[in-house]
């Protein structure tokens, strides 16, 4: 991934908060007839200032796991919030329009989890994730029989973090007024919440560091 100096971000625990907060990533492997990616969401094991690894799993019918097996490098990509700004919300002319956004690319080499007992505890983990922010979670008390059948139809993985990119474009290579103006021109204009949000805790942070 292309990252100029203005826009790196190379704090660990940063970069686990943002895969932590924007779980659902692509996963790219390359394949003799070109590149091959699925949508999935993926989980983050990592002690505080370690790189961990991640854990996810695809359907079984997927082709994808087979190229996992190899143990070939493979690339994950996490999407966060995203938009188009105009060059009428800057306070310095002439400019031009552009786009912002926030990602973390990570790169390693996968291996499959054959254990069906981890494989059981990951899908759990997983559950429990996302039913916990949930009013009323789901209780996840399938019948054995249903949940065995269909835990033999997926495949589980980890990914072992060998490298980390992250890139938050958010016009830190204009000056202050710039920036603060094009996050007021998306909030003026109801544009993408989710950007402002992002934006709006980078630019200020709860406890008033820089």
């Amino acid at each position: 991934m292309y990252v100029p100096r203005h826009f790196r971000v190379s704090d660990i625990e940063e970069l686990h908060a943002f895969i932590a907060a924007h779980s659902f990533a692509t996963l790219v492997s390359n394949l003799e007839t070109g590149p091959l990616a699925t949508h999935l969401p993926l989980m983050l094991e990592a002690k505080p200032r370690e790189s961990g690894k991640l854990v996810g799993h695809m359907a079984r019918s997927n082709p994808h796991w087979q190229q996992l097996e190899s143990a070939q490098p493979a690339l994950a990509i996490f999407h966060g919030p995203h938009a188009y700004i105009s060059p009428t919300w800057y306070v310095s002319q002439p400019a031009l329009p552009t786009w912002n956004y926030a990602a973390v690319h990570v790169y390693g080499n996968a291996l499959l989890i054959r254990d069906s007992r981890r494989v059981h505890r990951l899908l759990d983990d997983l559950i429990d994730a996302n039913e916990s922010r949930l009013s009323a979670p789901w209780a996840n008390d399938l019948p054995v029989e249903f949940r065995e059948k269909a835990e033999q139809g997926v495949v589980a993985f980890e990914l072992s973090i060998e490298r980390i990119e992250g890139k938050f474009k958010l016009s830190q290579n204009r000056p202050p007024a710039d920036q603060a103006a094009a996050l007021e021109g998306l909030r003026s204009n109801n544009r993408d919440s989710d950007l402002v949000g992002f934006w709006d805790r980078l630019l200020h942070p709860r406890d008033g560091s820089a």
